[in-house]
């Protein structure tokens, strides 16, 4: 679950144009998506599996009964009843103790019943003796979890930003379409101007054909848009996991400002909060851990033995007892898979190391460019404003020196290909520089904070 956004009520607008904003496309999505469904349902598991590794260390066992009645051809039926409980406990260093009481009771009275009670430790002083190798489950339990987090939030993350492109992309489709009507309402104005100066005699009739065909391409480029407004929608839709009929709209307004971004200060701050940097410190813990494993398992078996336990009878005075404490010592002979093993885990150490140094200068190339390419957009969407507003004054200048007749259409069609082709580029500038930022966000490690959303651990 998370901490936030808050999902709207899309049963509430059924039938009706849903109107969403940004956050609302992204708390649908963190809600609904049948991926990151799945994951929250695997997190159970893995709780669990962690609970079960702390358990491996408090004391387990059991109780054992039976009755039993036998009946042999010739010879009277007899019977028995036993129960025997048993307590096992391990420590985290190693120390194995095992508790049985037994209790057998025969059913025919001819017999007498008996009692039994053993207790038995061993401690290893060498292989196995450490506290480190014998928490290592639990350690592998806790990498496991925290491995699991990391998934879930990566997941998060890459949903967060698939839905961000996607509203984003829906925004630019609505956007262009409202630019491909102005640009069609022009083209027709403008068809009107030819006709009133044809009627006046100022223009010839056959330059009207070029605003006629301007007129048509444009009516091309607006179903063309449509079209692409529908894909746009479809993509969105899916991401959210609702009715691919369901008709959307985004309304928020992409907002953007300059940014001044310290490449150092960057790289500082996604070395601290990335996942996949987290996700390989982790690794190379596990492989360092595996190479403790391995060389203690080279070391000798030698183990301090104690043990006691005691019999009796009823009806019969006395008991039989005894203990023990000794010393046990197993020494491999010609087995060098041992070696072996320490020599693989060696290895896997060092690759992982090379890897993990690998990873973080490629980490640092990619903050790097991306702190580039955001300044590179803004400069973009600049010179994009500009030529906008530009091309935009440039027509209506001739649109004005048509009517006085000191402009031929030609120029004016040209210049309003001109504003359309500036209109869409500042659109697009706009948009891109936007996914800029986003994406840096993502190198850097703080999509989540950004949006202040937490996962529940």
């Amino acid at each position: 679950m998370y901490a936030q956004p808050v999902p709207p009520d899309v049963s509430a607008r059924a039938g009706a144009t849903l109107d969403l904003t940004l956050e609302e496309a992204v708390a649908l999505g963190l809600r609904d998506n049948r991926d990151l469904r799945s994951l929250r349902m695997m997190r159970v598991i893995d709780r669990f599996d962690l609970f079960l590794a702390h358990r491996s260390y408090w004391p387990s066992g059991g109780v054992a009964v039976s009755a039993v009645q036998r009946k042999t051809d010739g010879r009277p039926v007899t019977g028995e009843l036993s129960i025997s409980p048993s307590v096992n406990w391990t420590s985290p260093v190693g120390t194995s103790v095992s508790m049985g009481w037994s209790r057998y009771e025969p059913l025919d009275g001819r017999r007498a019943a008996s009692t039994g009670f053993a207790v038995n430790a061993r401690q290893p002083l060498l292989r196995g003796a450490r506290w480190d190798v014998n928490t290592a489950p639990l350690r592998q339990a806790h990498i496991g979890a925290e491995l699991a987090q990391l998934q879930e939030e990566t997941a998060v993350v890459d949903l967060i930003d698939q839905i961000t492109y996607a509203y984003r992309n829906l925004i630019q489709t609505q956007e262009r379409l409202e630019l491909s009507r102005m640009a069609l309402e022009r083209s027709r104005q403008l068809l009107e101007v030819n006709q009133f100066l044809i009627d006046a005699g100022r223009m010839a009739a056959a330059d009207i054909v070029q605003t006629q065909s301007d007129v048509a391409n444009q009516e091309v480029s607006l179903l063309e848009t449509e079209r692409a407004l529908t894909a746009s929608r479809a993509q969105l839709l899916t991401l959210l996991a609702l009715d691919p009929n369901t008709p959307i709209r985004a309304i928020d307004a992409v907002e953007v400002e300059a940014l001044d971004i310290d490449p150092d200060a960057a790289v500082r701050t996604a070395m601290a909060n990335r996942r996949d940097i987290r996700a390989q410190q982790i690794g190379l813990e596990q492989v360092e851990m595996g190479e403790r494993l391995a060389r203690n398992g080279r070391l000798w078996d030698v183990s301090v033995v104690a043990g006691f336990d005691r019999f009796t009878t009823d009806g019969i005075a006395g008991d039989l007892s005894s203990h023990s404490v000794g010393i046990q010592l197993n020494v491999p002979i010609g087995d060098f898979s041992g070696r072996r093993n320490v020599m693989a885990a060696k290895a896997l150490v060092h690759s992982a190391r090379l890897r993990y140094e690998g990873n973080l200068e490629r980490i640092e190339r990619s903050v790097r460019d991306a702190v580039a390419e955001v300044g590179s957009r803004w400069r973009q969407l600049e010179a994009a404003l500009r030529a906008k507003e530009l091309a935009a004054r440039s027509l209506e200048l001739h649109n004005e020196r048509l009517q006085a007749g000191r402009a031929s259409n030609f120029e004016v069609l040209t210049l309003q290909s001109t504003l359309r082709s500036a209109d869409a580029q500042a659109l697009s500038a706009r948009i891109a520089y936007a996914n800029a930022i986003t994406a840096l966000d993502q190198q850097l490690g703080r999509t989540l904070e950004t949006w202040q959303i937490s996962l529940e651990h």
